[in-house]
């Protein structure tokens, strides 16, 4: 569809190879553009008639995924001693609960266990005649558990009756070890923080807005939300916290989704877009993509006759990524190009060498 090929009969454009239009009084029209069925087929041109419709405007902020803290677990020491082994010695590990973690030597264990044998022991050679050593025996194993001890250990001390010098402490749960505060040979205190553990299948949005955003979003909406690198993935959270403060010098306040990652594609520290709408209402609509935008301001295509198409300068209000409101210049049920307005904006600028709006201003 070349506008500015001319010849005497009929043929195809040498450009683009298709069917020349005979010139008429609305071909010659500088401000229109008439196609056959085929061209418009051919550039892919589809319409739509301007409509009232509920429409509001689409906010969009950025965002960070970050560990969810709620699902962060810290094992510590459950006990003075010294650790005699790290079995995991380096960040970033992915584990399993019930994962070997730690060895460690410690005189309060080794007192606690021979309290259990010696308890053991009272209560198979008197447990019958006296039931108080059934008693001792619970109370002995009960501070075996409280102390980190498995019951596979404790039935194993049951077993063997030979106290363990050194005690292996499992992972209290599956993740991603972030921290390693504890080196081989390092003498700890009940308490002391070994590991720290984070768990990816939950993972926080946080976007940071300014005063004249938070006004629009409260907790419990629904947002859109789209991650760099999975744009084409619908994603729908929640709002769960909006600071009850502001930075005194950014003026900048912290909102915040959770957000499932039971596949573990997306990871803490990846970017994000966070969409919200808000004022919805009624208004005259059309689609976004109808919206021609230049250095004369925007314009549409307008359907004036069967596939003739006349550019319109337009006023427009609110926008989301879907629909813009019409504030000036379209009436409902006048019809508008969509896909393909740009190429008749190109056409006619070849048709006239010039942009067809411009001198067009309101």
């Amino acid at each position: 569809m070349h506008p500015n090929v001319v010849q005497e009969g009929p043929g195809s454009c040498p450009v683009c190879g298709m069917d020349l239009v005979p010139m008429t009084s609305s071909t010659g029209d500088d401000n229109s553009l008439m196609l056959t069925d085929s061209q418009i087929k051919l550039a892919n041109i589809t319409t739509q008639k301007v409509s009232v419709k509920p429409i509001g405007q689409t906010l969009v902020v950025n965002a960070t995924l970050k560990v969810d803290e709620d699902k962060t677990t810290i094992a510590s020491s459950r006990t003075t001693g010294r650790i005699e082994k790290l079995f995991i010695k380096e960040t970033g590990r992915v584990i399993k609960q019930g994962e070997p973690l730690y060895e460690i030597y410690s005189e309060t264990l080794l007192t606690l266990q021979r309290e259990y044998l010696l308890a053991l022991e009272q209560y198979e050679t008197l447990g019958k005649v006296e039931k108080r050593y059934e008693g001792f025996l619970k109370a002995a194993e009960s501070k075996l558990f409280l102390y980190g001890l498995t019951k596979k250990q404790v039935e194993q001390l049951t077993t063997t009756k030979s106290v363990q010098q050194r005690i292996t402490f499992l992972a209290p749960t599956s993740g991603v070890v972030e921290e390693i505060a504890v080196a081989e040979g390092q003498y700890v205190n009940e308490g002391d923080r070994l590991y720290r553990i984070e768990n990816f299948t939950s993972l926080w949005l946080e976007a940071e807005l300014y005063p004249n955003e938070t006004r629009f979003i409260k907790i419990g909406d629904k947002i859109s939300i789209r991650v760099s690198g999975f744009e084409s993935e619908s994603i729908i959270a929640t709002v769960n916290f909006l600071s009850p403060e502001y930075n005194a010098n950014s003026q900048i306040t912290v909102m915040r989704a959770s957000l499932s990652n039971s596949d573990l594609h997306f990871k803490p520290g990846m970017q994000a877009q966070v969409l919200f709408t808000h004022s919805s209402r009624k208004a005259l609509t059309i689609p976004v993509d109808a919206i021609i935008r230049d250095a004369n301001g925007t314009h549409v295509y307008v359907q004036s006759e069967q596939n003739t198409f006349v550019p319109r300068m337009v006023k427009i209000g609110v926008e989301n990524f879907e629909q813009v409101e019409i504030t000036f210049g379209l009436e409902e049920n006048e019809i508008v190009a969509v896909s393909g307005a740009y190429l008749l904006y190109s056409e006619l600028i070849l048709k006239k060498g010039t942009d067809p709006m411009a001198g067009h201003t309101h």
